[in-house]
This record gives C-alpha cells, structure tokens and sequence, in this order.
C-alpha cells in the first residue's frame, strides 16, 4: 500500500542528503603572474577598480550608441540565449535527484482462441488498472546525479559570465568603432580642407604665371598638390562611409545623425576616463572570461566525483499504488487495491576498464582547464602590462607631435611668405605644405590612439570588473 512505501522513499532520500560526494576539494589554481601590474611611472593610490561602462564613458552620445548596441547586437542575443539554454540543461539535470511520480490507467481487452479455453469456446477478458508511482529511480547514496548537478550549475556560470565577456567585448568594439569614424572624419575634414587651399594656390599660381612670374614648373608641382589632395579626400570619404557601416553592424540598427561622432570630437572634453595605475594583478580575476575560466574547473572538479561515483553500487527504486479489476466499475471498489515496490541494486564488477579510463579522461580535462586557466592569467596580464606600456609613452608622444605640428605649422607660414616675396621657389613652399600635412594626420592619429589605449585598457582590466 501506498502509506508504506513512503517511509521507504523518506529513508531513502536522507540516505542521498548524507551521501558523500567524492569530488576533490576545489582550489583556485596559483597565478603564475608578478603581484601587481606594472605602472611604468603612473603609480596611483589604487589598489582596485570599480568602474562600469556607464562610468567610463563621458559623451552622452557615444553612451546611447553604446545602450542601443546592448539592445540589438546578435552576438551578445546568442550568448544572452546561450545562458538560457544552460539554465535549461541544469534543471533537467537536478530533476535526476528526484523521482518523477506519474499516473496511469490502462485498460486490456483480448480474446483467447477456442482451443485454448477449457469450455472449447473463444472467451473475451478485460481487465483495467490505474496506479501512481515511479520507476527506476535512483538513489544517489556516493553523489553521482548530485556532482552531475554541480557540473551543470558551474557550466550555466559559465555561460553567464562568457556573455559577460561577449558585452565588455562589444561595448569596446562598439566604442572604438565610434572613434575610428571621429578619427576619419577628422581626417577627412583635413583633407577637404587642404584642398580647397592647393586649389586657391593652384589657381593664384596659374594666374601668376599668365602674367609672367613664376614657371611651369611651379605650375606643374601645384597641380600635383592639388591631386593628391583630391585623392585623400576621395579615400577618406570611402573610409568614413565604410566606419559607419561597421558600425551599424555593431549596434544591430541604423544610427541617427545626432549619435555620430561631430566635429573636433578629440579637441573637446575627455570622452573616457582615465584609469589608474598601480593595480595588483589581483583585478584581473575578476575578468569574465577568467572567471568563466574558473566555473569551467570547478566543473571538472565535479565530473571527477560523478566518475569516481560511478565505480559503487547504484540502487534504484521502482513503487506504485492503484487498483485493478476485470470490471471498470469495480475499479475502485474495496479488496481491489495492488501495490508493488522493486528496489535493485547494481554492483559494477567487471567492464573492461571504462569506468577506470573515464574517471582518467576527468582528472585530464580537470588538468587541462587548470593549464587553460593559467594561461589565460598570463595572456591577460600580457595584455594589460602591454596597454599600460603604451599608455606610458602617449603623453609624451602626443606633446612631441604637437610641437612638431605648430613647429611645421610655422614653417609653412615662413615659406609662404619668402615664396610671395620671391625669395624662395615653389618647391621649398610644397615641401613646408606636404610636412605639415603629414604632421596633422600623425597627430590626428595619435590622438585616436590615446583613446583606443584607454578602451583597451578597460576592456583587458575586466571593464573595471563591474
């Protein structure tokens, strides 16, 4: 009867509770990295860092430009998905621990040919039944379902941290996307610009020479300025057009013209923050992708007891309760109640060594995560040490290519005006021009490198492991 069964299943569950699960105890693998990271002269007073990309970034453009990403980016939708299908995947597997009670009802009908019967004569028989119970369940007395559960919650960490990972990706690309076209349209409004003044020279010289001063020369070296201007205006107008589809792409829906980037964008107020230096090496545990890392080990920690589980008894339960008749409308009369409870036990004696290679194949997997783990710390500490390298140096680099750029800035001046006195030939002034030209290109350029730097360095810190 049903009332005793459920003590047997009551003892049984405890017995599971108390269960041992035979998985190693978990350690967080030493860092083979120095204790802090290097500051290469920019020591601060931190020690950690908190900042999320909202703190990060100071344009509120960019920062919508950024949100509208988070919203449409297919990429971050499928790790978002992926999230919900681990979720899914370690439900199923709790629910192992559990028995699953179901209802039945049946109903036989057959007939038994005539030289079967003992009258000589076909004889039809029916007979129903209805029941509740369960089959096969298994008792988790060594913690084999429950390391499976375990395995399965860590993978579900997992898949929630690597979408973490995904969106600090994506808010980095998303951010230099956006610089990148400043940077272009910066370029390009330079070169529009230098232009439309070789074509007033061009045209001041050719009148010039109409008139008897100057030479062919001077005229053939104008035109020359004139083209090549006309090609990177040309060039960086391809490229502006081309950043913007890259960006479009990034944020998974078109831009309006009040979120792109306007001009002197670098010349304004700071875009990103400044991060500090001096940071143990400490913050870089709480990157997503180390810490995906992580739940990726206590993973395979967990798959060790499942396979060392696996080399003692299993037991499994199989009860149910109901009643039975040859007459449904006696179904559930008094007398006609059935019970039945089957326990089993199963113990592995011989199977050719696969339980042996499979706890084997664990304990590897479990090593190769620890090595994984390891050197990804490495690799992240590799990238941060190289950002804050190259932040070393950005400040001076920009200084220097700025004193060159109002030092050619002055030539060219110079130059302009010993050419409209005659002093000096065209080719000294063309020779000022292409060098300040260059000049401000470099310093365009650098200047998207400072900012590249700064979105480099909050996205191998861990986005401020916000």
């Amino acid at each position: 009867m049903m009332p005793r069964i459920l003590p047997l299943a009551l003892a049984a569950i405890l017995l599971t509770g108390c269960s041992s699960l035979l998985a190693p105890d978990y350690q967080r693998p030493a860092a083979p990295v120095p204790a802090a990271l290097p500051d290469y002269g920019h020591q601060t007073d931190a020690q950690r860092l908190a900042l999320d990309w909202r703190t990060f970034i100071h344009d509120a453009r960019l920062r919508q430009v950024v949100e509208t990403a988070l919203a449409n980016n297919r990429d971050l939708r499928i790790a978002a998905l992926n999230i919900d299908k681990a979720r899914a995947q370690y439900g199923i597997t709790r629910a192992d621990l559990l028995p699953s009670i179901n209802a039945t009802a049946a109903g036989t009908h057959a007939q038994t040919a005539q030289d079967l019967t003992s009258g000589g004569t076909p004889r039809v028989t029916h007979s129903y039944s209805a029941g509740v119970g369960f089959s096969s369940w298994e008792i988790d007395l060594f913690g084999k379902l429950q390391n499976q559960k375990d395995a399965a919650w860590e993978t579900f960490l997992q898949s929630a941290e690597t979408r973490n990972a995904t969106q600090i990706s994506l808010v980095a690309e998303v951010v230099n996307a956006w610089l990148t076209l400043a940077a272009d349209q910066e370029q390009l409004k330079l070169a529009e610009d230098t232009l439309g003044s070789q074509q007033t020279s061009y045209a001041l010289i050719a009148r010039r020479f109409q008139f008897g001063i100057g030479s062919q020369l001077d005229v053939s070296q104008a035109q020359t300025t004139v083209d090549s201007a006309r090609v990177d205006a040309a060039s960086y107008r391809s490229q502006v057009a081309q950043d913007q589809n890259a960006l479009t792409l990034l944020v998974g829906a078109p831009l309006a013209d009040n979120l792109l980037p306007q001009s002197g964008l670098f010349d304004g107020p700071a875009v990103l923050s400044e991060l500090p230096s001096g940071l143990s090496s400490d913050v870089l545990l709480a990157r997503p992708d180390l810490r995906a890392d992580e739940h990726a080990l206590k993973a395979a920690n967990a798959d060790i007891g499942a396979a060392r589980a696996a080399f003692f008894p299993s037991i499994t339960l199989t009860a149910n309760a109901g009643s039975a008749s040859n007459d449904m409308g006696r179904l559930f009369k008094g007398g006609n109640g059935t019970w039945s409870f089957v326990p089993q036990i199963s113990l592995p004696i011989f199977n050719g060594g696969a339980l042996m290679a499979s706890l084997d194949a664990a304990k590897v997997t479990r090593d190769i995560n620890v090595a994984q783990y390891q050197k990804d710390i490495q690799t992240a500490f590799r990238e941060a040490a190289d950002a804050m390298a190259v932040r070393a140096n950005m400040g001076e680099q920009l200084s220097a290519q700025q004193r060159l750029t109002d030092a050619n800035a002055n030539s060219y001046k110079l130059s302009n005006a010993r050419y409209q006195a005659g002093i000096d030939g065209y080719l000294s002034l063309l020779d000022s021009q292409r060098s300040l030209y260059a000049a401000q290109q470099k310093l365009i350029t650098l200047k998207l490198s400072q900012e590249s730097n700064r979105v480099t360095l909050f996205k191998v810190l861990g986005g401020g492991g916000s």
